[in-house]
């Protein structure tokens, strides 16, 4: 059970080797960066190390307790992403699919609205804006 905060891509495969031994199901997620627009070229996300490892480990332990998850892990990437790179995947393992698949989606739900992260979108002529909330994320985290 962990989570991670990285530059560097990683390697889903390799992160689900040996995950969730003994569990009954195993949910993963995998987001990638999106250009919703046809002008992005990236997204550049920002941290406070220490910080934003902490708040994922909260989540993913609450997730543990709430779901009797027999195993969860977080990886989020920080710095530039390219458009189609992934962004971060979150893994459940538990007794049933349920709890796995609720355990994942209550993890991707608090991760899209509370996790501090601060994303830019690069648009392709090198300009930035930041992305703000959504109230979609809000109303979709307020089930939980």
């Amino acid at each position: 059970m962990s989570a991670r905060v990285q530059a560097e891509p990683f390697d889903l495969a390799a992160e689900l080797t040996g995950f969730g031994a003994g569990a009954g199901a195993v949910v993963t997620f995998t987001g990638l960066v999106r250009d919703d627009t046809g002008l992005m070229a990236a997204l550049q996300i920002e941290h406070y190390p220490g910080m934003t490892e902490r708040a994922l480990n909260e989540y993913g332990a609450e997730a543990a307790r709430r779901f009797q998850l027999s195993d969860w892990r977080i990886i989020h990437r920080h710095g530039r992403i390219e458009v189609g790179a992934p962004i971060m995947m979150v893994a459940t393992a538990a007794r049933h699919r349920r709890a796995a698949f609720d355990g994942a989606d209550y993890l991707m739900d608090w991760l899209k609205s509370r996790a501090p992260f601060w994303k830019q979108e690069i648009a392709r002529d090198g300009s930035a804006t930041w992305v703000e909330a959504k109230n979609s994320d809000e109303d979709a985290l307020s089930r939980w």
